[in-house]
């Protein structure tokens, strides 16, 4: 890999259609092109992934170890990296303002609301048990 084309951001994105489709995985470029009729999540799925990084989409499909392995005949080069593309730079969120910190009714509010979510089911469950219990014993002093 180290005598791989090296291709810009710009260049992969002009890719972008079914005659000539190109994607970016993990820094690597591949021309999918003869690909897309068989590809099993359609060929639509491999365009909507060009002109950006589609590592993240790529990873959340889940691919087999089979997928992985074909790859490598659709590999064609490398990204520069040097250069970021401008839906990298659209696609990361601006900086959250810290946060405040929180008030001591807010913390305690917290707190009771975690504490019901555990005691409630228990008290539920103890009341079933209770109403068990009693309806039994009821029966067996009225027989």
């Amino acid at each position: 890999m180290a005598s791989a084309k090296t291709f810009a951001f710009e260049e992969v994105s002009k890719h972008n259609n079914k005659k000539d489709c190109w994607i970016m995985i993990h820094g690597k470029v591949y021309d999918v092109t003869s690909f897309l009729d068989d590809h099993p999540g359609g060929d639509e799925s491999l365009i909507s992934a060009t002109g950006k990084d589609a590592s993240v989409d790529f990873e959340d499909v889940g691919h087999s170890d089979s997928a992985i392995d074909m790859m490598h005949k659709y590999f064609i080069g490398m990204v520069d990296t040097s250069n970021k593309s401008p839906t990298e730079v659209d696609s990361n969120p601006p900086p959250r303002p810290p946060t405040q910190a929180r008030s001591n009714s807010d913390q305690s509010s917290g707190f009771v609301s975690k504490a019901l979510q555990f005691l409630l089911p228990l008290l539920i469950l103890a009341f079933a048990f209770a109403m068990q219990y009693y309806g039994k014993k009821k029966q067996v002093s009225d027989a």
